[in-house]
């Protein structure tokens, strides 16, 4: 019985010590977080993406109207906010000024992947002008570079993205089946590219 007591004591008292500890770190971080000088969740962010249609590419513009920074994303400069915040963004955000193509795509592009209800990642600064973001789509996680800037308390940067890599040409076929005759040019060819331009911004 006494070994048993001293048993459950030990338990009891390393429990209490693991949650006294998880929430001093929790504290810290919060106080960082609002001590901070530049925070993406206090920031005006702007995800646009271009993707592309015809034989001769003509772009279809579009954004993201809703992002969520589920880990870092704070520093005392705009490089520490930026690099290894974490992201997540609704699919049901997507906005192309055309409800019918937002349904299209949602439906026939997104909705044909696995768990893409969410598109989430994370970024990373690698020097003064380059960087890269690992962004998981259709449950694979993969490394895009970018290029940015920052100019008057604004980072911008530049992307490419091959939906290929994410193992998506079903969803790209899906799509391109579903907008045939509008992705259809002036040589008959019906063609949906593969490769998607991002420009995002983020305005401290």
């Amino acid at each position: 019985m006494k070994n048993l007591f001293l048993v459950l004591l030990t338990i009891s008292l390393s429990t209490s010590f693991t949650s006294c500890k998880s929430d001093k770190k929790e504290t810290i971080l919060s106080e960082a977080k609002q001590n901070a000088t530049f925070s993406i969740e206090k920031a005006a962010s702007e995800i646009n993406f271009t993707a592309y249609k015809f034989t001769e590419k003509k772009g279809v513009g579009g954004q993201f109207r809703h992002v969520d920074i589920t880990s870092g994303g704070f520093g005392n400069t705009i490089k520490e906010a930026i690099h290894n915040a974490e992201f997540s963004i609704p699919v049901k955000s997507l906005f192309t000024k055309d409800s019918s193509r937002d349904y299209k795509i949602q439906k026939f592009f997104f909705g044909v992947m696995s768990d893409t209800k969410l598109l989430s990642g994370k970024l990373m600064i690698e020097n003064d002008s380059i960087g890269a973001a690992v962004i998981k789509m259709n449950g694979i996680s993969e490394k895009v570079p970018f290029k940015y800037t920052i100019t008057d308390n604004t980072f911008a940067m530049n992307a490419t993205m091959d939906i290929n890599n994410w193992d998506a040409l079903d969803a790209l076929a899906s799509l391109n089946k579903i907008c045939e005759i509008l992705h259809t040019g002036a040589d008959g060819i019906s063609k949906t590219w593969s490769d998607v331009a991002l420009n995002i911004s983020t305005k401290f």
